[in-house]
């Protein structure tokens, strides 16, 4: 039985670091900032550092995440971002084993890069495990039992939509829909409708601060972007009313995908689901007014988790802590 120490989930927007005993120790942006020379390119920002130069750089500067719909897009950017975290955090590693979150969705042959890459950062052993099973652990919720769970975690890269049941995931399907998303789709909008164009880590503040899926909602911000015609930097008032037909559509597909899935079940299981309701976790599940909106759009039970956007990352957490429930994780996945 192997015993972990180190829990990573690594996302298309943040990276979050579980130490056991010690609990949540990292969380950061999961972006490199780099700059073309003579030579290539050279790295300038990584993490927190990189974000904050969004819109502060040249053109010779490109900022990123080496994620991409949750697969390594460029490895040795990612390794050496994962290796400043843990520099960053002065801990031990080598010789140490980990668990990485995954999406359920995930390749064989993803699972071996991002094993080769975190052997390479310094740990001796890898375990990957489904960020939706722990989701479920994070809940409290006996994932050992015949009893079937159901989990959305609606991350910054991607949605993942699964049915739980004996420490493994029977039904399973990754969706390219993410905050991330939401961000591009909300510059998108904004640049056509009211000729301003904003930077994505603006439009991600937008969301965050204003995003809201009730109607009425008269929330609104002033942002400052640069304007289509003109090209100089002019201020704007952004209401809510402009997020929502941005923010229903991303939602719309979500619950279509999720009661897809549900019908495609066996009655047994489907009844199971609709005992226990279904578990929204991830950042997205943080917008206002989600509750309301699944009340009137989505036909079953449901629970959005307090804390939505840590809880997988804190259900590893736990797993760390029972060795013997983790290795039979691993080995089903």
């Amino acid at each position: 039985m192997k015993k972990y120490k180190f829990a990573i989930e690594i996302g298309g927007a943040y990276t979050k670091i579980y130490v056991k005993d010690f609990g949540i120790v990292l969380c950061e942006p999961t972006m490199v900032a780099a700059e073309a020379n003579a030579n290539g390119y050279e790295i300038i920002g990584l993490g927190q550092k990189a974000k904050d130069l969004m819109g502060k750089t040249g053109e010779n500067v490109e900022i990123f995440s080496p994620i991409v719909n949750g697969k390594v897009s460029n490895y040795q950017y990612l390794k050496e971002l994962l290796k400043y975290f843990f520099d960053k955090l002065e801990i031990r590693k080598k010789g140490e084993n980990i668990i990485a979150l995954v999406n359920c969705a995930i390749s064989q042959e993803d699972k071996t890069v991002l094993k080769n890459l975190l052997n390479e950062v310094g740990f001796r052993e890898v375990g990957l495990v489904p960020t939706v099973i722990c989701s479920c652990v994070g809940a409290g919720k006996n994932i050992s039992s015949t009893k079937t769970n159901m989990v959305i975690n609606i991350g910054g890269a991607n949605t993942d939509i699964a049915v739980i049941n004996m420490n493994s995931i029977i039904k399973g399907a990754t969706l390219g829909l993410g905050g991330k998303a939401v961000d591009v789709a909300l510059t998108n909008s904004i640049a056509y409708n009211h000729g301003i164009v904003l930077g994505l880590g603006v439009s991600e503040n937008l969301k965050m601060e204003i995003g809201s899926l009730y109607s009425n909602d008269t929330l609104n911000m002033e942002v400052t972007g640069i304007d289509v015609e003109t090209k100089i930097p002019k201020s704007y008032i952004i209401s809510s009313n402009d997020l929502l037909p941005i923010l229903e559509p991303f939602y719309d597909e979500i619950v279509r995908s999720a009661d897809v899935t549900i019908t495609s079940l066996p009655p047994e299981i489907s009844t199971d689901i609709i005992n226990n309701g279904v578990l929204f976790v991830g950042g997205m599940s943080n917008i206002t007014g989600l509750d309301n909106y699944l009340k009137r759009e989505f036909k079953y039970p449901f629970k959005i988790l307090p804390d939505a956007e840590n809880i997988s990352i804190l259900g590893a957490g736990k797993l760390l802590d029972d060795p013997e429930l983790l290795d039979r994780i691993i080995e089903n996945f």
